[in-house]
């Protein structure tokens, strides 16, 4: 195996040669149990589950607000933090480095025929993390290095290179992975994923050949089809729960800390989820929601009390403007799940270490003294992100989110889940896309829709309605339903009633569905590909908004409403008052700049970078993969 080293920079600039020097020529000495390849191995998978330190940044404030999956302006309107950056730098750095050691160190032991059984299943184990670790940091910088340089500041590579590569040691490592060899007990506790289970670490590295190959497939079709096809091949995928690659999390301040567990990220419900949840699947909220609430549900036409001086109209989310004094008549099930209702104190989900999630009351502001006052409790709303000028500055509620609107469930914040890298959904979902590409999979489009909805469903615990919600062919908000075969557009909107929040009179209104121009000239809402994104990208929430994130840059999809523009945004100069009703790539992040210490410490390592990137080191240049415009 050609012996190449993933050796990324530093927060303090590439590592200086006398560094590599101290790398490249460890002293390894094969008899010596203070350096086992599983020592190292435990150390970088552990420390790449991010503490405290590092998740709140890179995993809450930019993934998770970049991949939607909940308010928060920051990256999504282009805002980027370079410190947050270097921070993901250094510590990618180190978890890289780590499984660059457990590589070399096994590679010595075999060569010097001092291996144990396990060591060669132990060094592709290895490589199948790499490459995951590789192709994480490049979703979020775009051109890496990937070739150790002996001694030297090692030279980044292109964005296809690095994926190139990355599939390459998939399909290498998956190969030479051998099952039938028996894991030593003393080493399972060094693995916190699979506890080295040599089939279930196949299953991952070739379900991670279906991720990687599937980002290809709008720029480089025939490398993508060719991958998926050999993936497949092989037949060793995460299919079941058992096999989903999953870390778990417990209290403190390390790696292995909760990596949502911040209790002043509010976290609250995003519109653009929002609007995908609202009528999907036809699940009413009577069934869902206990007695106390019934009496809250709205009727399935009612949008809600209008205030269109405290709330924006300048985006286009179908949803903007209204405030919703209630529940919704039907809802997606996993909604009540993930997020908990304002008021519903005797949830034990509720965010009850927050002080202000507790309060129920908000007001809107006409004038001095003269206030509306809002009850939020047992109320479902979402808010656009961006800009809300002076209509945020007379909205309390909008400054204050926390119990006003629906939260993140403190199951995902108290540090007793299991982080998730890959789960059996999405496997089922690339297969679904694949097949719906006409690539061979050995099972239907709709056959594997069908299973990663209902593999999502066992995990939100909510099964019993998998077949009514799969049989569905009511509209969300956005124009989509559940149905597969069901591909019927939804016409132009629907008419909705409403009450004007300042006389009380009663209104009706067209409520429009949304223009995605991101996605086939904007003229399709409810295909096949539309319907798998979005169950895809619904899954995904809360433990991958990376993935979520990825899809939206390679497809457009789903729906991502424009940040609001009551004020112009300084970092997002593309989007103005007169064109927010238009969906354009300039209008979302496309990546994290490199860290301005990168630059500083390596101005021709840098250069090289840039040069593959093709166009500025900013947030709204597009990786390789991604939709270019």
């Amino acid at each position: 195996m050609k012996k190449i080293a993933i050796v990324i920079a530093l927060a303090t600039g590439f590592i200086g040669c006398s560094k590599f020097d101290e790398i490249n020529t460890h002293p390894y000495n094969v008899n010596d149990e203070l350096t086992q390849p599983e020592y190292f191995f435990n150390k970088s998978l552990t420390d790449a589950q991010q503490d405290p330190n590092i998740a709140e940044r890179i995993f809450v404030l930019d993934w998770k607000t970049a991949g939607r999956q909940h308010l928060s302006s920051g990256l999504a309107t282009g805002t980027v933090n370079d410190s947050w950056s270097a921070e993901y730098w250094k510590y990618s750095s180190q978890w890289h480095s780590n499984i660059h050691l457990a590589i070399q160190k096994a590679e010595g032991q075999l060569a010097e025929n001092a291996a144990f059984d396990y060591t060669s299943n132990m060094l592709q184990v290895s490589r199948i993390w790499r490459a995951y670790l590789l192709t994480e940091i490049s979703d979020n910088f775009g051109p890496m290095p990937i070739e150790n340089s002996n001694g030297t500041n090692p030279v980044p590579s292109s964005t296809q290179d690095v994926y190139y590569y990355a599939l390459a040691e998939l399909k290498d490592a998956v190969d030479k992975l051998d099952v039938a060899v028996p894991t030593d007990d003393r080493i399972k506790k060094y693995d916190r994923a699979y506890q080295f289970s040599w089939e279930k670490w196949k299953r991952y590295g070739n379900s991670m050949r279906l991720r990687l190959a599937m980002r290809l497939s709008e720029v480089d079709l025939t490398k993508a089809k060719e991958e998926f096809e050999d993936a497949v091949r092989v037949g060793l995928f995460i299919e079941d729960a058992s096999h989903n690659f999953t870390v778990a999390e417990k209290t403190g301040w390390d790696g292995l800390s909760g990596v949502m567990s911040r209790s002043w990220n509010s976290q609250v419900l995003p519109s653009t989820l929002n609007n995908i949840y609202i009528g999907l699947g036809g699940v009413p909220s009577s069934s869902l929601v206990g007695p106390s609430m019934q009496s809250y549900i709205k009727p399935e036409n009612y949008i809600g009390k209008r205030y269109d001086k405290q709330f924006t109209s300048l985006t286009n989310d179908p949803s903007a403007g209204y405030w919703l004094d209630g529940l919704p008549n039907k809802i997606d099930p996993r909604a009540y799940k993930a997020f908990f209702i304002p008021g519903d104190f005797t949830n034990s989900n509720f965010l009850a270490d927050n002080n202000e999630a507790k309060i129920t009351t908000s007001y809107l502001v006409n004038a001095p003294g003269d206030t509306i006052k809002l009850d939020t409790k047992f109320t479902w709303n979402a808010f656009a992100i961006g800009s809300w000028g002076e209509k945020g500055s007379k909205n309390n509620m909008y400054n204050v989110l926390v119990g006003k609107l629906p939260a993140l469930s403190q199951a995902f914040r108290a540090s007793t889940s299991s982080r998730i890298f890959f789960a059996n959904w999405e496997t089922y979902f690339l297969l679904s896309e694949a097949s719906l590409r006409g690539w061979n999979t050995g099972t239907t489009a709709q056959e594997a829709y069908e299973d990663g909805v209902k593999a999502n469903f066992d995990y939100w615990d909510v099964s019993q309605y998998a077949t009514q919600y799969l049989a569905s062919e009511e509209f969300n908000r956005v124009g989509t339903s559940v149905k597969f075969t069901h591909t019927t557009e939804p016409g132009v909107g629907k008419q909705m009633n409403y009450i004007d929040g300042y006389t009380n009179a009663n209104g009706t209104v067209t409520i429009p569905y949304p223009t995605n121009n991101l996605y086939q000239n904007g003229t399709v809402k409810n295909d096949a590909l539309t319907k798998i994104i979005t169950q895809k990208f619904i899954a995904n929430l809360p433990w991958l908004p990376l993935e979520s994130w990825n899809d939206h840059r390679r497809l457009g999809l789903p729906f991502f409403e424009n940040p609001a523009i009551e004020v112009a945004l300084t970092n997002m100069p593309d989007l103005t008052s007169s064109n927010y009703m238009t969906n354009s790539i300039k209008f979302y992040p496309q990546r994290l700049p490199y860290p301005s210490n990168f630059k500083s410490g390596s101005l021709e390592g840098y250069n090289t970078a840039v040069s593959h990137l093709g166009g500025p080191d900013n947030v709204f240049t597009p990786l390789w993969w991604a939709k270019q415009n």
